[in-house]
């Protein structure tokens, strides 16, 4: 059994949003104390209601609890969408007893269908009824967020600190719709630590920035991307972190959205290969970012895995257009231990080892090395196939 950070409760339950027989659709996460809560969201100009309300409550010090529902985004629903949104924080609210702007709400699903309101209230106040702090609540949770993903994913990190030991624990959900800023994911951080609002605030941009918003499916932006962080300070001992221990502190957030991110491109729709892309001496991080970026919403690149054909210059060409400022001496590239492209120059190398590698490896692995700088990225895509186009060719029908 997995620590779990001390006093949080947890609930997953089959509202009836779903049409599925006995699929978790609605999900509470409950601090028993007001706890420093941190956010960061969609940077698309079309964002879903539940967005629009989280956003204007983040960072705060005393939230109480998040409601998500799953099957239904309630996007591009109006001003009947941001009511229902509201709602849905007030009935949770009500069966916490605490106030409506202590409860942060998410949603994922469908986008242009109102909201079942008489069914997710019902649903929210049967679900409080099952809170409970044990790992079979989370794990309830993790599988009432998730949409087309084909498992929960959860991580778990503890770390000590003056002495007290401070826990951990990250959900999310994320399959398809994935493309920096976010994607169409959700994602929980949960911890026991003693942290300011606006500090947690800065660390999960941060951590953000080098984790969810560096995976890409396809490159789509969602209208619903949420990702939260709570610290309710109920390890034993806490004390508000400062210093080291605070930068220790964003290091194990980092880590844990960083195994979450990398989990969401792993689960991608129809995916056959988890493209690892390593994007060394750069200017700058960002920049770093932008290459691999790039490269990895190419849909010749990630057609090229899937058939396992090792044509690197599809790989060059898209750092081109990047918009990134190099010459073409300043690049090489790898895939795998084969370094294709030295310097500006085709390197001979054995393509049947090559397609091998791509072949064989469900995880592969490109670098680009630069000669601009010392930064660095490391972003994870996928390969793009025909269970992909499938799956969303059907979709909503």
């Amino acid at each position: 059994m997995t620590p779990l950070p001390r006093g949080y409760l947890f609930a997953g339950i089959h509202s009836g949003l779903r049409s599925e027989p006995g699929r978790r659709d609605l999900a509470l996460i409950v601090s028993r104390v007001p706890a420093a809560a941190a956010g960061v969201f969609t940077v698309n100009r079309v964002c879903a209601a539940p967005v629009q309300v989280s956003r204007r409550r983040v960072p705060r010090a005393d939230a109480r609890g998040i409601v998500i529902c799953s099957g239904n985004a309630n996007a591009c629903t109006g001003r009947q969408g941001v009511e229902d949104a509201l709602r849905m924080a007030a009935v949770t609210a009500e069966e916490l007893y605490c106030d409506g702007e202590q409860i942060l709400v998410c949603s994922t699903g469908i986008i242009g269908r109102p909201l079942p309101m008489p069914t997710l209230e019902s649903g929210i106040r049967s679900a409080a009824k099952r809170l409970s702090d044990s790992e079979a609540a989370l794990n309830d949770v993790a599988h009432a967020i998730l949409t087309t993903d084909t498992r929960p994913k959860i991580r778990y990190r503890s770390l000590t600190v003056g002495g007290v030991e401070i826990r951990l624990t990250g959900i999310a959900k994320g399959a398809a719709m994935i493309g920096p800023h976010l994607a169409t994911m959700l994602g929980f951080v949960l911890t026991d630590a003693d942290v300011a609002a606006d500090r947690l605030q800065a660390i999960l941009r941060k951590a953000a920035d080098r984790s969810f918003n560096c995976i890409s499916v396809e490159g789509h932006m969602s209208t619903n991307d949420t990702v939260l962080l709570l610290a309710n300070g109920q390890a034993e001992g806490a004390s508000p972190l400062a210093g080291s221990d605070l930068e220790a502190f964003a290091v194990a957030v980092e880590a844990v959205c960083g195994e979450l991110a990398r989990e969401i491109a792993n689960d991608a729709e129809g995916i056959s290969h988890l493209i690892m892309i390593d994007v060394e001496g750069a200017r700058t991080e960002e920049e770093a970012r932008r290459v691999a970026k790039t490269i990895a919403e190419s849909a010749l690149v990630k057609t090229a895995i899937f058939g396992a054909d090792p044509n690197w210059g599809r790989i060059v060409s898209a750092a081109g257009y990047s918009g990134v400022e190099f010459r073409e001496e300043d690049l090489s590239l790898w895939l795998g231990d084969l370094l294709l492209y030295d310097r500006g120059m085709p390197v001979p190398f054995d393509a049947a080892a090559a397609s091998a590698y791509l072949r064989n490896n469900r995880e592969v692995c490109m670098k680009l090395v630069f000669t601009l700088g010392t930064a660095r990225c490391r972003f994870y895509t996928c390969d793009l196939g025909y269970e992909y186009i499938r799956l969303n060719a059907e979709y909503t029908t």
